[in-house]
């Protein structure tokens, strides 16, 4: 009996030490990818925050705490009513949503709550933003109304126009691997060359290839990159606020980062288009689906997980996109082309205002991380894995 007992503990010390052997062994296959991630990931981070707490010019000055932050709040108050404001935004959101999946008396009751949360919280988030605008930083936050402008002028349009092409070249068409070729061209070329070859095709002259094809259409001559005015007033619109819009400088850029993508986004379309199994468009046919039964029906969700994937990453991207702004703006257009990541690099750069420009940077961290985090969970939810 006590043999038994003495095998079986080192039965079990053996079956640790086999376990902690092959833990370790895990830990020392990663550990390469985790010290790149540390150094070049983790580090930079945490300096950032460092130096956004000092009054950081050249070189390193007395520390202040959070006057960086409040230099682009106006006063922590804003940034509350704000926060407080989104977050019954989001509250209201997802009360709303869980009320349509009741038909019940309840379930009516809650889509009214619901409602009336997304309306407090929308009034609560435009006076923390108003607050904020009159004593904090206005160019930081112009830079992020541009910034939005941005995204949502280039994304979607990349995401529809890549689904679009990705579906036409997955027909049988003569030429189609030279037609996948060209449009992938865009993305794989310089963005500084295109950017500069886009400068002179929106040129202000009445010469340039821009003002030339608007000619055809009796349209007068356009200053393109030039001009700061918003879009809508050059059409003869009068907003005012965020519905003004983007400037027509701004939308020359805009052109330019759908032009580079779209290729990008046509060839992952047509990766995911190409896993879909025949089989399926072949039983819809059967059972009388037209072509754009089956492309609503069967492409769109098959591929949504492709598309969740290019959204997440495409807003990513145009929060970070720089290249292409820094050379296409103009001294002309003002603030109206100039993006949170271009204000911070100016104000890194240019101005040498370390600490403020990393206390934007992670300003702007946070608002990417947050954005991430909320498209994870509005259209994660409704993506098809089959």
């Amino acid at each position: 009996m006590a043999e038994n007992t003495v095998t079986h503990q080192s039965h079990r010390k053996t079956l640790k030490l086999i376990k902690l052997q092959e833990q370790l062994t895990g830990y020392l296959f990663i550990l390469p990818a985790l010290i790149v991630i540390l150094i070049f990931g983790i580090f930079p981070i945490g300096y950032s925050i460092y130096m956004s707490l000092f009054n950081w010019q050249v070189t390193k000055g007395p520390f202040i705490g959070d006057k960086n932050y409040l230099l682009i709040f106006g006063s922590w108050w804003n940034l509350l009513v704000l926060v407080t404001g989104l977050g019954l935004i989001i509250l209201g959101y997802f009360v709303w949503g869980k009320a349509f999946q009741s038909v019940s008396k309840g379930g009516r009751l809650a889509r009214i709550a619901g409602a009336l949360v997304l309306v407090l919280g929308g009034v609560i988030f435009v006076t923390g933003w108003g607050m904020m605008y009159e004593t904090g930083n206005k160019d930081f936050l112009n830079s992020l109304i541009v910034t939005i402008y941005y995204a949502l002028g280039t994304v979607p349009a990349e995401i529809i126009l890549g689904l679009v092409l990705a579906y036409i070249l997955y027909q049988d068409i003569i030429g189609k691997e030279a037609f996948r070729m060209i449009y992938f061209l865009p993305y794989i070329t310089p963005s500084i060359s295109t950017a500069v070859v886009f400068q002179i095709i929106f040129s202000s002259r009445e010469t340039s290839l821009a003002n030339r094809l608007i000619g055809f259409f009796g349209i007068d001559p356009l200053k393109w990159r030039f001009e700061p005015k918003p879009v809508l007033r050059l059409l003869g619109i009068n907003v005012s606020g965020l519905a003004d819009g983007p400037s027509l400088a701004l939308l020359t850029i805009i052109i330019f980062g759908i032009w580079s993508f779209v290729g990008y986004n046509t060839v992952i379309f047509l990766s995911g288009l190409g896993n879909i199994p025949k089989e399926i468009y072949e039983a819809a046919e059967i059972d009388g689906g037209s072509k754009w039964d089956r492309f609503w029906h069967i492409t769109i969700p098959m591929i949504s997980p492709v598309t969740f994937y290019l959204t997440l990453i495409g807003f990513i991207g145009t929060f970070k996109a720089f290249n292409h702004i820094y050379v296409m703006r103009t001294p002309s257009a003002q603030n109206s082309v100039v993006t949170t990541s271009l204000l911070v690099f100016d104000r890194f750069y240019k101005a040498n205002q370390y600490g403020v420009a990393t206390a934007q940077a992670i300003v702007l961290f946070i608002i990417i991380l947050g954005l991430t985090l909320a498209q994870n969970k509005i259209m994660g939810e409704r993506v098809f894995y089959g």
